[in-house]
């Protein structure tokens, strides 16, 4: 597809610097046109206009890929735009991903020189210009724009440039392609507060989200306007910034003649709170919009406890954040980036809140694209990576293994297999790299059946830094190629393909035995003993039997005596465990904690988005601001702890599919009074699921909907097989809520 465009590359004829923004401009004639199209796409981020308005509504066009094998192309109906006679079209090209600054590393030009732009714009069948015709280039009224440091923009016409449009000679990746979905504007963040802090304004915008700020000249006194961007203030009620590290997160906006609205084209930032100085505030002057990849809104959810309800609403509006063409680990430092740990982290989680089907699968293809240039076949932590590269010092096992977790859980929840089968290669790869690995291997460190080496395991768990995990990960990351291990060789037994199947329920066998000699004690122990081990362990490795029951309450007895002291991958499975098997006290008991570590706490702290850390702020009200390599690292928006999520739609309210796709429903509500009430619904592929309770004493009243049929277990254990409608049980006892493993 878009053959046209290939050979139609065009970039600024001048020396690459960093932040710059070139703006071409080519004027063509047509005649009255029944329909038109511009077909578009940049190594870098463009936005077009035609006769001065915008062309479509996507941000950050054409999106961000693994630009070394893959590029999307957008096409747009442009009829409405066009007029008899003359027309203006304008693109604004930026570096955006493609070779601005960008990575933790800050660098620049990683997958090209030099940006570049290609369009067709063809009407009623015939193209009437293209970026080889006739285009010139004009001044850039962007002194700089960047991802991470923002713009820096001077209003008022733009006249004839010094530089010319030349051919572009750089490599092109070898696929262009339609995108699958775009990030646009999604709704309106109003400020909440204005306080004047002698010569600068504090805005509250209530919410810590990613996006950016219009700003309205027309409300402006002065010609220059600066804007600072930060999640939390200092104690003095001053702008924190020193968690966005490199990153500037500014706009400076200098006043032209013309009183048009500034919008950022080529950045977004994560913030809550804003600094504005050298103009005064006033109402209609800013506002701010909320910005992220298309989705539609699936879950809900509600609760009498408003503090579990805002729980809740900080892990969606960390998905809101995050949701940014890659699952991101943070939208505000120097960062930003594709994390494949975090994207299956919270993966079920965002699948009940929105509808994220189209957005995986995007992800899943840059982990395809991204895989071919790794030189052990291995997928990398960060997708779309860097560019070519190996597995490095550290495994980063856990990262990787979205390459399995994600297409299994898109069957189960949407009920295709058909990322299974496109997956399945890069899956098979993945594996057999891990495979690979296992023995004693350089160090001496590994044993046959296991991949031993230095890694992060169950990062930032509380009181377990760096160091130690390096030298005791193991039981976290062989855990990950255990799951490998059983979803691939049920997969390859899905797909018919027989001989993998045996060959990988053979490895899986060797390796759980491996596992369990290297790691679990015969009292059921684990060797590494921290609460992340325990919970990968049973969530993954341990068979059903007296070995799993002493494990688990081995978990038990250290939740209860140490509190909960899990890390970024264990904290997903953690109230999911303890609620399957009997727990379901323990596990309400953790989610209402208010004590650091725990979800509440932040709630108490102010928090609207989940925390990197579990003490980002510490008890005594400082930001923890300990050093990974040279630099700090506390987010107040990432989203991997907001995995709680699952638990609240898949416990408290109970909906879970029995079959794949929800063809047939799981309803098990676990109740507890400490919450009151709680009702929320999810639309699932088989239609609207909706789950609600109330306490009343002793007794609960459960109300249920359901589109498809369904088996109920109430509260008391009493089992009820639905078809689809609408039911109401009342005086319901509340029970202890038995054990019984979930569909997970």
């Amino acid at each position: 597809m878009y053959a046209e465009l290939r050979d139609r590359f065009i970039q600024a004829d001048r020396p690459f610097t960093e932040g710059a923004v070139d703006v071409f401009q080519q004027r063509f004639t047509v005649g009255e046109v029944k329909t038109a199209s511009l077909a578009i796409t940049a190594l870098g981020v463009y936005e077009a206009e035609l006769n001065g308005k915008k062309v479509g509504d996507i941000l950050f066009a054409p999106g961000y890929t693994y630009y070394h094998r893959q590029l999307q192309a957008q096409t747009y109906g442009v009829t409405e735009l066009l007029v008899p006679g003359e027309n203006v079209l304008r693109v604004y090209l930026g570096q955006g991903w493609y070779c601005g600054r960008y990575t933790f590393d800050n660098k620049c030009q990683i997958y090209g020189e030099h940006s570049a732009v290609s369009w067709v714009l063809t009407a009623d069948g015939a193209p009437v210009a293209h970026s080889r015709g006739d285009v010139s280039l004009l001044e850039s009224p962007y002194e700089y724009a960047g991802l991470y440091d923002g713009e820096i923009y001077h209003a008022g016409p733009l006249k004839p440039g010094g530089m010319k449009a030349v051919p572009y000679a750089g490599r092109l990746p070898e696929v262009i392609e339609d995108g699958v979905l775009y990030t646009k504007v999604q709704e309106e963040v109003p400020v909440k507060s204005a306080v004047k802090r002698g010569d600068v304004t504090i805005l509250d915008f209530g919410q810590n989200f990613a996006g950016f700020v219009e700003i309205d000249p027309a409300y402006m006194e002065g010609d220059t306007l600066k804007l600072r961007h930060g999640e939390i203030l200092n104690a003095d009620g001053s702008l924190y910034t020193t968690n966005l590290r490199k990153a500037k997160a500014e706009l400076v906006y200098h006043r032209g003649d013309e009183a048009v609205k500034y919008r950022p084209k080529f950045t977004f930032m994560g913030f809550r709170y804003a600094e504005l100085s050298g103009v005064e505030y006033v109402p209609g002057l800013l506002t701010a919009y909320a910005v992220h990849s298309e989705m539609e809104r699936t879950g809900f959810f509600t609760c009498a406890n408003q503090k579990v309800e805002q729980l809740y609403r900080n892990q969606v509006w960390g998905q809101r954040s995050n949701y940014l063409e890659v699952p991101t680990d943070c939208p505000q430092r120097d960062e930003r980036m594709g994390y494949t740990g975090d994207g299956h982290v919270f993966a079920r989680t965002g699948a009940y809140n929105y509808d994220t089907e189209a957005f995986l699968a995007k992800f899943l293809k840059d982990i395809r694209y991204t895989q071919m240039d790794n030189a052990e076949g291995y997928v990398a932590p960060v997708v779309p990576a860097r560019g070519p590269e190996g597995i490095g010092f550290m495994s980063m096992l856990g990262w990787g293994n979205a390459v399995t977790i994600l297409p299994w859980m898109m069957w189960e929840q949407f009920g295709t297999d058909r990322y299974l089968k496109e997956q399945y290669d890069s899956m098979k790869a993945h594996v057999e790299c891990e495979i690979r690995h296992m023995g004693p291997g350089p160090m001496g460190m590994g044993r046959d059946g296991l991949w031993v080496g230095p890694s992060l395991g169950d990062w930032l768990a509380p009181g377990k830094d760096t160091a130690y995990m390096a030298m005791h990960n193991g039981p976290v990351s062989n855990a990950f190629i255990v799951n490998d291990l059983r979803i691939l060789s049920q997969t390859a037994g899905m797909l018919g393909k027989g001989e993998d199947q045996a060959r990988y329920a053979a490895q899986l066998k060797k390796t759980t035995a491996a596992y369990l000699d290297a790691f679990v004690e015969p009292d059921g122990a684990m060797k590494d003993d921290y609460q992340g081990a325990y919970v990968m362990a049973l969530e993954m490795v341990i068979p059903a039997g007296p070995l799993w029951d002493a494990c688990f309450a081995k978990l038990v007895e250290k939740l209860r005596a140490e509190g909960m002291q899990t890390g970024f991958f264990a904290t997903q499975h953690l109230l999911p465990l303890l609620a399957d098997h009997g727990e379901q006290k323990l596990a309400f008991g953790l989610l209402l904690n208010e004590e650091c570590p725990g979800w509440l706490y932040q709630v108490n702290r102010g928090a609207t988005t989940t925390w990197e850390r579990w003490d980002a702020l510490r008890p005594d009200g400082t930001v923890n601001e300990e050093k990974m390599s040279d630099d700090n690292m506390v987010s107040f928006n990432h989203y991997s702890f907001g995995s709680v999520g699952e638990f609240y739609y898949r416990y408290i309210l109970g909906i879970q599919p029995l079959e794949p796709g929800y063809a047939k429903i799981a309803l098990r509500p676990f109740v507890d009074a400490r919450l009151g009430a709680a009702e929320g619904r999810y639309r699932s592929r088989a239609g609207e699921i909706k789950s609600a309770w109330l306490v009343d004493g002793e007794t609960v009243t459960v109300r249920v909907t359901v589109p498809a049929p369904a088996e109920l277990i109430l509260p008391d254990g009493t089992v009820r097989e639905l078809m689809p409608g609408s039911y109401e049980f009342e005086n319901i006892p509340l029970g202890g809520g038995g054990s019984g493993r979930s569909q997970r």
